[in-house]
């Protein structure tokens, strides 16, 4: 959207799909100049510790770059584990896929909002 890339995330991050999807995060955030990615955790219904550490580098990397990384749109089991594990203050979570774009791009929100 605009100057967001937004990836979508499906099922389970754990140890059988945190490494596929570590790789494609990663390959997002560490750009010359940074990049601003909004992760949609819409049908994600599990993280384990190795899914959070993988946010973990990720965010690291996106921070160290210049960019940004949001998480938007936490199932309820989900919200949880980020709650409990604190992890709402490593990354910024946002109630929807909208609200985190708005909180990186402007345009970003408008091109949501044109469907696009």
């Amino acid at each position: 959207m605009a100057d967001v890339t937004v990836l979508k995330a499906v099922g389970r991050l754990d140890q059988d799909a945190s490494a596929a999807f570590q790789s494609r995060l990663v390959g997002l955030v560490d750009v010359p100049g940074g990049a601003k990615v909004a992760l949609d955790f819409g049908l994600v219904d599990y993280v384990s510790s190795v899914g959070l550490r993988t946010l973990m580098v990720a965010a690291k990397k996106s921070k160290a770059g210049g960019g940004k990384i949001a998480v938007a749109a936490l199932t309820p089991v989900v919200r949880e584990i980020f709650e409990i594990s604190r992890f709402n203050f490593v990354i910024p979570v946002f109630a929807d896929l909208r609200a985190s774009l708005l909180s990186m791009s402007a345009d970003a929100a408008v091109a949501f909002d044109a469907g696009g």
